[in-house]
């Protein structure tokens, strides 16, 4: 996977998390569609912090060989 990808999945990922803050409701977060926003955000700081793992292993990897 080049780095180029990890950057726009990266950007996509952040996007997706922004959207999702503009649908929360910060009165009622656990209540219907703001049920939903979080666990989208969640999502993408997840996929957020699993793409940065895969950097960084894969930098790793490149300064063993």
């Amino acid at each position: 996977m080049s780095r180029t990808l990890l950057l726009i999945l990266m950007v996509v990922a952040l996007g997706l998390a922004t959207y999702n803050v503009t649908l929360l409701d910060f009165e009622n977060p656990f209540e219907g569609n703001s049920l939903i926003a979080c666990i989208g955000i969640l999502a993408s700081l997840c996929a957020i912090v699993l793409l940065l793992i895969l950097y960084l292993s894969k930098q790793i990897h490149q300064k063993l060989k």
